[in-house]
């Protein structure tokens, strides 16, 4: 009991026990529906997958707030590549190479230019949604019918036993994460250098390398979360993505990561979007007008930074 108390995330799992339990008694009939069971799977599944990636980068004490505007682009390159007639396995591989590129550019002006890596991503946030804008002229299609038939997008965007697919790929690149993260050297180099930079580097951990890979998967997720929007829904418009970085920052932080870096867990932040996309979802269903959701988000955020501050200054004096 004192081990599991002594957990990052013991705060998120009991508040999604408590969402659970809430819901069951207040609103059973809605809550047990196999189309709310199916939405919200969806939709926690599009913002865990972009979360998991915002962790790999809050866990090495930096931050990425770009990662709204890279689903946005990352999303609307891979509708557009199939619109233009290229297949959807060319086309995948196009959007998450844009992805991956986007992520190696934030990791060298981080690590080469010595730039905060909140100044840098705020940059690629507005640059990137800006060169949505100038290249689409403000109009997107979707992706077109014959494309969402296709295998590949079946894989992301179909179902398997009435489950989404996006839903089994966030549970499996979940668990994969969290192996990494805590079985795999590259795993202990992440946790290092959050923990105290100075000494990982002075225990020999390849600390540029590390925070490159980190800054590269946060942007390869956001596109991929990106790609299982739009096999899920097919419209889309300019405006695809915006606003999603502080939600996946806060499923990240709600889940608890600590903003300090060096402790958290992927289980956390998947739960922290799960806990979300619920409240969001019974709402919605409740009648609720859109703003109270905001300020959930907000209160639930100081409360659980004020929990992990109190949290980490205990762990340190110990």
């Amino acid at each position: 009991m004192r081990k599991l108390l002594r957990r990052t995330d013991i705060g998120i799992i009991i508040g999604c026990i408590f969402i659970f339990a809430l819901f069951s008694l207040w609103n059973p009939q809605q809550w047990f529906d196999w189309g709310t069971i199916s939405n919200i799977g969806q939709y926690t599944a599009i913002l865990g997958l972009l979360a998991i990636g915002q962790t790999f980068v809050i866990l090495i004490r930096e931050i990425d707030l770009s990662v709204g505007s890279v689903y946005g682009i990352v999303g609307i390159t891979f509708a557009g590549l199939e619109n233009s007639n290229i297949s959807v396995l060319l086309s995948f591989i196009l959007a998450i190479l844009l992805a991956l590129l986007i992520g190696l550019v934030n990791a060298v002006l981080v690590i080469r230019g010595k730039l905060s890596s909140m100044i840098v991503t705020l940059g690629g946030l507005f640059f990137y949604r800006g060169l949505v804008f100038v290249t689409t002229h403000g109009g997107v299609t979707g992706v077109p019918q014959a494309a969402r038939e296709n295998w590949l997008a079946q894989l992301f965007g179909g179902h398997w036993l009435r489950i989404e697919n996006g839903f089994l790929l966030l549970l499996l690149l979940g668990f994969l994460c969290a192996v990494t993260l805590y079985e795999t050297r590259f795993g202990n180099h992440l946790l290092a250098l959050g923990g105290d930079p100075a000494s990982a580097e002075s225990q020999g951990v390849p600390v540029n390398r590390v925070r490159t890979l980190a800054f590269c998967l946060c942007s390869v997720f956001a596109g991929l979360s990106a790609i299982v929007t739009l096999t899920n829904q097919p419209e889309t418009s300019v405006s695809l993505g915006t606003g999603m970085e502080l939600e996946s920052i806060a499923a990240v932080v709600v889940g608890g990561t600590l903003l300090t870096g060096g402790r958290g867990t992927i289980l956390g932040t998947i739960l922290g979007a799960f806990f979300f996309t619920a409240v969001r979802a019974q709402m919605i269903a409740l009648g609720a007008p859109p703003s109270w959701y905001i300020s959930f988000v907000g209160i639930a955020l100081l409360i659980v930074v004020t929990i992990n501050t109190l949290l980490s200054k205990r762990l340190r004096s110990a």
